[in-house]
């Protein structure tokens, strides 16, 4: 075993320095682990909340604001912000707390939450975990973007809950009467915070206000207390990528150490209380466990962004930004494309961006250079120096961090080094090496799903996450690791020549950028490779202003100056490959979103891979039909 040390002054400011160990116990697999120990950490979430509110109870924890309108054409106008104290929230939790015991909600009776994130939600979710009760947050989506209600069905049914807060009942009213119809009786009963509900079975839902007034008794100091490593804390559902989501169980220990690792590698946090703001949805473990975490472990305040990376929705998070300075800002590359535009026009927003910003963050996804470097722009145009710019690796089944980045770097790509605790193991598969892990940040397996369990893991009890990484610098390993895509996703052309789905996929955007939103590889099993592309349609309209507004999508992406954008940036991939592996012959523009019922996409915008080639086999022919289809872009 060796340790390596790239780096012989401190790494950054604030940063833990890089430390790699580094075992190979054979030719066709490394062990990798950080140089830091992990240090003892907290035996629940709920400590956090305790410590806080007593040594600083007036700190703002959440606060949040819904736009306002006067009822007349006046667009509507931000609210003032809704704040809660770290002292307010623990006497909410408790009373909470003791409202959810008195309904007999327990370890296998857990709280489902239909609701996108709010306050509300935010103290219910810190109440059961005080108390052993499980949360289980359903990705808003499954309610209100799905037309079957499939996935929120089969999640309730799973998981039998004892209750369902649903945040405004009118808006979720139509998926939980169909959810409630297709329960096996009796049925949970309903928490909401507004427009109170009838459910199928006459009952009138209660109200979050009047749970909020309940005063709490001995029996939630003592629950609290029997909280250990092994409580499940939550149940988080992944976005189902083949077939229908499974259920995470993450216990306490995940959650805590993992943000013991954290502070470790980012110890510049204890020097201020972090300011969020933030919209990733608390249904998925970046922004429920990783974000909302950090900023409770911390003594942080989470500013809730009612905003989203969707055009209409993007504006509420320029608005929250113009009025909070984040310390630390995290996104998804979704999220930093719709965003740069306003910072690049509004030198105010720029400014007021930057003016406290620590560190930014992304995740989730790959994020491509030309975002990068516009990033990086940005910044220096505001203040002359650039923030810290990392990222992470990890899943819902590691809590969710297993690598990252604690040291500058100056390119995207980079997930970091191995976390306190963690181990990586690299296993090589086929022309990669396949990455897996090990630590106290690792679900135990998914809900009721023992098969499902025993898969997921090797036989030496590493998790089997299903992506490849490498050395950014076989030579220098402590410069960290590189995503190199899905295990699951490449494919051999019919010339038996592996096609890397993850690294073309961001190519080929980056050279299209800013036209393609996201796109799919095809040609399993084919001569060449074709794409499948989801366009901007902003930016494909910029390039035909003489249309109308209103005109269809269909317009825009049969029109020549689109069509011929797209080919003449991605003709230059097949002069610069090396082989039909790297580069695309044909193209088709897609008119049809990717489908959340159908699997393509996550509600965080990731796109599935599979998923559409899947249901889009017609596309797909097409594109490889003999007589060339006239939607057809023929690139080379």
């Amino acid at each position: 075993m060796r340790i390596v040390n790239l780096h012989k002054e401190p790494a950054g400011v604030g940063f833990a320095p890089p430390l790699l160990r580094i075992e190979k116990p054979s030719s066709d697999c490394v062990l990798l682990s950080s140089g830091h120990r992990l240090l003892p950490f907290s035996r629940c979430v709920g400590e956090w909340l305790e410590h806080w509110a007593c040594y600083s109870p007036d700190q703002v924890l959440f606060a949040e604001r819904m736009l306002q309108s006067d009822g007349g054409s006046q667009p509507a106008k931000p609210a003032p912000w809704r704040k809660v104290s770290y002292r307010m929230a623990l006497r909410w939790v408790y009373g909470l707390g003791e409202a959810l015991l008195d309904r007999g909600l327990n370890q296998d009776k857990p709280l489902a939450i239909l609701s996108d994130n709010s306050i509300d939600h935010a103290l219910l979710n810190l109440a059961a975990m005080h108390v052993g009760v499980p949360v289980v947050p359903v990705s808003a989506a499954y309610s209100l973007m799905s037309k079957d209600y499939a996935k929120l069905i089969y999640i309730l049914k799973l998981i039998k809950p004892g209750l369902i807060y649903v945040s405004d009942g009118a808006l979720y009213a139509k998926a939980l009467h169909a959810a409630l119809a297709a329960l096996d009786e009796p049925t949970p009963g309903v928490l909401v915070s507004q427009h109170p509900i009838i459910s199928p079975d006459g009952n009138q839902a209660e109200l979050f206000q009047d749970w909020a007034q309940t005063a709490p008794g001995a029996r939630v100091r003592e629950a609290f207390m029997k909280l250990g490593a092994d409580t499940v804390a939550k149940i988080l559902f992944t976005s189902g990528s083949t077939g229908l989501p499974k259920g995470v169980i993450n216990t306490q220990r995940m959650l805590c150490s993992n943000q013991q690792a954290i502070s470790q590698l980012w110890p510049f946090l204890a020097s201020r209380p972090p300011v969020i703001v933030d919209w990733l949805p608390w249904s998925h473990t970046f922004g429920g466990n990783h974000n909302m975490h950090l900023t409770l472990r911390h003594g942080g305040s989470l500013y809730i962004d009612h905003g989203k990376p969707a055009p209409g929705l993007i504006e509420r998070t320029v608005e929250n930004l113009k009025d909070i300075a984040p310390t630390l800002y995290f996104n998804v590359p979704r999220g930093f494309d719709l965003l740069l535009p306003f910072l690049e026009q509004d030198a105010l927003l720029r400014a007021r961006f930057f003016s406290e910003l620590d560190l930014i963050f992304y995740a989730a996804a790959a994020l491509p250079q030309p975002l990068w470097d516009r990033l990086r722009g940005c910044a220096e145009s505001a203040s002359g120096t650039v923030p810290a710019m990392v990222s992470a690796w990890g899943s819902t089944e590691t809590a969710p961090l297993a690598t990252s980045v604690h040291y500058p770097i100056d390119q995207p790509g980079i997930i970091g080094l191995p976390a306190p605790g963690v181990t990586v193991k690299m296993q090589a598969n086929a022309d990669k090496w396949e990455l897996l892990v090990k630590g106290p940040n690792v679900t135990p397996g998914y809900f009721r799903a023992a098969s499902l369990t025993a898969q997921a893991f090797d036989e030496e009890g590493f998790y089997r996450i299903g992506d490849a990484g490498r050395f950014f610098d076989p030579d220098q390993p402590a410069r960290g690791l590189v995503f190199d895509g899905r295990i699951a996703e490449d494919f051999k052309l019919n010339s038996g020549t592996w096609v890397h789905v993850g690294e073309l996929r961001v190519r080929v955007i980056a050279e299209a950028a800013p036209l393609i939103q996201d796109c799919v590889i095809t040609g399993h099993d084919r001569q060449t490779i074709g794409l499948l592309i989801f366009p901007n349609w902003a930016a494909c309209r910029s390039l035909c202003l003489d249309l109308d507004d209103a005109a269809p999508n269909q317009k825009v992406i049969a029109d020549p100056r689109v069509r011929e954008a797209i080919r003449s940036r991605l003709s230059k991939m097949a002069s610069a490959g090396t082989g039909s592996s790297t580069y695309p012959t044909r193209a088709m523009l897609l008119l049809e979103p990717a489908s959340i019922d159908a699997n393509e996409m996550t509600d965080k915008g990731y796109i599935n891979q599979r998923a559409v080639l899947d249901h889009r086999r017609e596309s797909v022919a097409r594109l490889y039909a003999a007589v060339c289809d006239p939607d057809v872009i023929v690139l080379c």
